[in-house]
């Protein structure tokens, strides 16, 4: 069935083109089914249909010049034939010049030349702020993966050396530890950090040895004008544990303190929380007495050197650079350091008695031990032989002083060249010794303390080549005070004493019998292990072994009442290293 379109009546306009301006007025009775109020609108075939509604158009960026339109977003803006607006009542024709409350379906902007930068810009305008940001954001998450990738690397390497660097320094305890010991207790360093202890000032007891003056020429040291380092062969250094010291044991045997020891021990029971390779300490408890040891061949008698540097170390032991080679160095250096920068005139200081450990007739080095008390409790106290090295006249009074030097052996591994710093950044050098050597600066600084020296000199000593371990010079000596130093370095002299007390407390509550004190070779704590009554007594022959066979730290085999000094071991295990 076809439908029927019905046209119907069309008013005939006999003024003009185009329907008339009133149906009723020229065809009253006819009837029209137009739809009312809709206004008329010339089409031409040449024009275009465009979008019913663009909602996906920014009228934000639709005027590219950024110049205010005439009328609302979407306004025509030129002349256009639809200029009608629309009436409920009636279709007059509107103004011509006032268009703004019309609006045109495709509000797309005119099209521009293909061609010349105006368009470009303007054509890609709105989306050029994003699209930057997109490749500004994909370029930083490239470099962030490129970067995290090259951090891995690296630090997989670097953990790979210092495991190899630490297994030969951590993980290999000082002291072999026997199957029959019994661990007593183990010390985390966490609560030694808590610990404080004020003591009062120290009373001196006997001071023994002579002292010759520091020269004041070697403060004036730069590299520019650096001055070789000496070697002193036939002076005699001596390194005596505590129960060997013939002074000592006359304090003991007179009840003049409960607790004895030296500076080098307490120091490093001081300095406990900063070390990083494994040392021990031999403690005997006879009657209510209490005696620190160190063991015959131990590493307290050598000096460590980046300890606590995060670069890594050779694992070879006769390498030049590795741990042991570096501490023989360091020894031999400091032994001839504190020699050299004397006034080799004669001329000394002497005290109460004599060196307790020289011969008659041997030609010994510039020291001087102070033995003092200090009260812990009300009933204990404890005794300690302090060594200081040299002495000096300021205002008419003399000053003790101790003398150390800090080694150089290859400006790679510390990352600083002392030569070229030294006398600029001076500041710098110490900064990276304190943080490639905190434990040694510590103890040195804790031994100055304990002997109330009033200057601790520190000696820069570098090799005359990076290869060479044998000979070097002296780049600078530079002066400080201890107490100075120790707030410098953040060293507690209450958390030092704090640290004391505590283990002798504990050594106090155990049996009479041997114990040792270990620091763990693999975690920052120590352990006290209960010996039997001969241990560490055979474990080296007495007789000297052959010169190409001495591997071991140099040894000090006494007997009983005749202490053995350590006369020049470290340069002939310096010389051996050499070889």
């Amino acid at each position: 069935m076809v439908g029927v379109f019905e046209v119907g009546a069309i008013p005939f306009n006999p003024d003009g083109w185009g329907p008339p301006d009133s149906t009723t007025a020229t065809a009253p009775s006819t009837t029209t089914t137009l739809p009312l109020h809709v206004p008329f609108a010339p089409f031409s075939r040449s024009e275009k249909l465009g979008r019913i509604a663009d909602f996906t158009r920014s009228f934000a960026n639709a005027n590219p010049s950024n110049r205010p339109s005439s009328g609302k977003p979407g306004a025509a803006s030129s002349e256009s034939p639809f200029d009608f607006s629309l009436d409920l009542d009636t279709f007059p024709l509107a103004n011509p010049e006032d268009d703004s409350s019309f609006r045109l379906v495709d509000a797309k902007p005119p099209t521009r030349p293909k061609f010349g930068p105006k368009w470009r810009f303007n054509q890609h305008r709105p989306q050029l702020p994003q699209r930057r940001d997109e490749e500004v954001e994909a370029r930083k998450r490239e470099a962030e993966k490129e970067r995290a990738r090259r951090d891995r690397l690296y630090n997989l390497n670097r953990s790979n050396q210092n495991q190899q660097r630490r297994e030969a320094a951590i993980f290999k305890s000082s002291v072999d530890i026997q199957p029959e010991w019994n661990m007593l207790d183990q010390i985390p360093f966490s609560t030694f950090s808590k610990l404080s202890f004020s003591v009062p000032e120290p009373e001196d007891l006997l001071l023994c040895g002579a002292l010759e003056y520091y020269d004041r020429s070697f403060d004036r040291i730069t590299p520019k004008n650096e001055r070789r380092l000496e070697r002193f062969k036939n002076r005699n250094f001596f390194k005596v544990t505590t129960t060997d010291d013939p002074v000592i044991r006359r304090l003991a045997n007179e009840d003049k303190a409960t607790v004895f020891a030296t500076d080098t021990i307490l120091a490093t029971l001081m300095c406990a929380p900063r070390s990083v390779y494994s040392w021990d300490i031999v403690i005997q408890r006879v009657g209510n007495k209490l005696f620190f040891d160190k063991r015959d061949g131990s590493q307290l008698d050598l000096l460590s050197v980046h300890e606590t540097s995060q670069e890594p170390l050779p694992e070879a032991k006769d390498d030049i650079n590795s741990a042991y080679s570096l501490s023989v160095e360091a020894a031999y250096i400091n032994q001839n350091f504190s020699q050299q920068v004397l006034v080799r005139d004669g001329n000394k200081v002497s005290f109460d008695e004599p060196n307790p450990f020289a011969n008659e007739g041997d030609e010994v080095a510039s020291a001087a031990y102070r033995y003092r008390r200090w009260k812990l409790d009300n009933d204990m106290y404890l005794i300690a032989r302090c060594e200081v090295q040299s002495v000096v006249e300021v205002n008419n009074q003399k000053s003790f002083l101790t003398l150390n030097a800090l080694n150089e052996f290859d400006p790679k591994y510390s990352g600083v060249d002392w030569r070229q710093k030294l006398e600029t950044q001076r500041g710098a050098v110490l900064a990276t010794e304190l943080k490639n050597n905190a434990n040694k600066l510590a103890k040195w600084t804790a031994q100055s303390i304990l002997a109330s020296a009033d200057l601790m000199k520190l000696g820069y000593v570098s090799r005359v080549h990076p290869r060479d371990h044998f000979n070097h010079v002296i780049l600078g000596v530079v002066g400080y005070k201890p107490r100075d130093f120790a707030a410098q370095i953040n060293l507690n002299t209450a958390n030092m004493w704090g640290i004391v007390k505590s283990i002798v407390d504990l050594c106090m509550k155990l049996n009479e019998g041997k114990y040792v004190l270990v620091k763990d070779p693999s975690k920052p704590q120590v352990r006290i292990y209960e010996v039997p009554a001969d241990a560490f007594e055979n474990d080296y022959v007495e007789e000297p072994l052959p010169e190409e066979e001495q591997v071991q730290p140099p040894a000090e085999d006494t007997e009983a009442g005749e202490p053995n000094g350590t006369t020049n071991d470290v340069e002939a295990k310096e010389t051996e290293t050499q070889t």
